[in-house]
């Protein structure tokens, strides 16, 4: 999947440097609900493990052919929010240098355009602590609603007291 600025592709061994040098940034796992990366070895670990599937997504800049980002859907990943059966769940983040530069909105464009092509999913679900409110700007852009339900998810990383507003995506069979 790609367009002019970004490719999603699988993550490689290779992108461990990469993923270290953005994901250790205090600034950015934290919002998402993950403690910054500590190592390159586990930023590697997370590519083998959590990052190694068919749903999940390196977002790379097509300038540096760096991986900046990642973006991918799921069952839930210990996330408490309110799913129905079989419902995936949706979660992206962008490296920090790439913050406010509507990459994750096209991301996750084309990872819906994906979805609907390949899929035949009927909704998808995410959702944003209420002090990160720019990613749920990007689900909204991409047609996302709130349903009106927050939730409190203690296995989030810092996601005791941290309320998530939840966003549902149905999608046309």
């Amino acid at each position: 999947m790609e367009n002019e600025r970004i490719v999603l592709r699988p993550w490689r061994e290779s992108d461990a440097d990469a993923l270290y040098k953005y994901a250790s940034d205090p600034d950015v796992g934290p919002r998402a609900g993950w403690p910054p990366h500590k190592s390159v070895e586990e930023s590697l670990e997370i590519i083998r493990t959590v990052f190694n599937n068919d749903t999940t997504w390196a977002i790379v800049w097509k300038d540096t052919s760096e991986a900046i980002g990642a973006i991918g859907y799921g069952p839930s990943c210990d996330c408490n929010l309110p799913s129905r059966d079989g419902e995936p769940i949706v979660g992206y983040w962008v490296a920090k240098p790439y913050w406010n530069q509507g990459i994750c909105t096209e991301a996750l464009g084309l990872m819906l355009d994906h979805i609907r092509k390949a899929t035949v999913i009927l909704s998808l679900i995410s959702g944003h602590f209420v002090d990160n409110p720019a990613s749920g700007r990007v689900m909204e852009k991409c047609g996302f609603v709130p349903t009106g339900e927050t939730c409190i998810d203690e296995n989030q990383y810092q996601g005791k007291d941290r309320p998530i507003r939840v966003l549902r995506l149905e999608l046309d069979v």
